[in-house]
């Protein structure tokens, strides 16, 4: 049999898990519950518990794992201690080290946004590229940098916030973060709602969005169907994330960008919108920097947490 390794891809409500040979297949997958009470501190055994019990169920031994990969939801340092993980209640944890103490296997950990990112790139719209950045629009706005193959971490666990970008200063409300005006607040999901209705009432113009619940899906949709007040709409939405992602390219230079999150179902034309902004006034270099749609969706974590132990 193949030697194989697990990936892990812990969320605030879920941890999903992936089993995988060394050439990236997945050979099984399965979700628990994540158990946040108490500090979170049902998550690492229960993670180790999960691993141990799929190894008995395949008949694998230690000498079959390469290791475990972990993607975590908050900043995460090289040595694999994650500084902060809010969604999980947890302060400092050593997770890479309580979980080799634990299983006695080799463990990665990763922030869950450069863990997808990786994935993507290794198995998904990165394909066949060492340079990716991934862009994920949802109901908030993240990011992951790849370069050489590589997830870029930084001093902090901060590469890759990529939402809290200052794109505009005409916003009143106070971002996430504490700050206002970040692209998170205008290119999210709830952000383009947000730019949605900022142009349903300073206009009087006719719209399919008028008289019904106004969602970042709806918005796209009446693109789609020629609504010229929602062309209005992708278009200051494309004006913002492209101008923002003209700004990353000329410092970390990438081959590609994905799009993923649930605001990329919108397909291609959501590319559209951005490219075009993107490619207005571009630094030249940079100007044939490809734009591609994730493809692993909710798996992004579990390829990318599964590579960091590939790598």
């Amino acid at each position: 049999m193949k030697k194989v390794c697990f990936g892990i891809d812990i969320g605030g409500t879920s941890i999903k898990c992936g089993l995988f040979d060394d050439s990236g297949q997945v050979l099984d997958k399965w979700e628990l519950n994540t158990r946040t009470e108490d500090k979170g501190k049902n998550i690492i055994p229960d993670v180790a518990t999960a691993i141990t019990e799929k190894m008995a169920e395949k008949g694998l031994s230690k000498a079959d794992i390469i290791g475990v990969g972990v993607g975590i939801p908050g900043p995460v340092d090289e040595a694999g201690n994650v500084l902060e993980a809010v969604n999980l209640y947890w302060d400092f944890v050593p997770l890479a080290k309580e979980l080799e103490d634990t299983l006695k296997m080799p463990v990665k950990v990763g922030n869950d946004a450069n863990v997808a990112a990786l994935g993507e790139m290794w198995q998904g719209g990165g394909r066949g590229y060492q340079n990716v950045v991934m862009v994920t629009l949802g109901t908030g706005v993240g990011g992951g940098i790849i370069i050489g193959g590589k997830m870029i971490s930084g001093t902090n666990g901060a590469a890759g916030e990529i939402g809290h970008v200052h794109v505009v200063d005409t916003i009143d409300e106070i971002c996430n973060c504490g700050n206002k005006g970040c692209l998170e607040q205008v290119t999210s999901a709830t952000g383009i709602v947000y730019l949605a209705n900022k142009h349903l009432a300073k206009s009087e113009q006719e719209s399919c969005l008028r008289g019904s619940e106004v969602s970042a899906k709806a918005v796209f949709d009446a693109v789609k169907a020629g609504d010229v007040l929602a062309m209005e709409v992708a278009e200051q939405f494309g004006n913002y994330l492209g101008n923002a992602l003209k700004t990353i390219a000329v410092v970390v230079d990438p081959e590609v960008f994905v799009i993923g999150g649930g605001v990329s179902k919108a397909g291609e034309i959501l590319l559209d919108y951005t490219e075009k902004h993107y490619r207005d006034n571009i630094f030249s270099a940079c100007k044939d920097t490809k734009f591609s749609l994730a493809e692993l969706g909710n798996d992004a974590g579990i390829y990318g947490a599964a590579k960091l132990v590939l790598s």
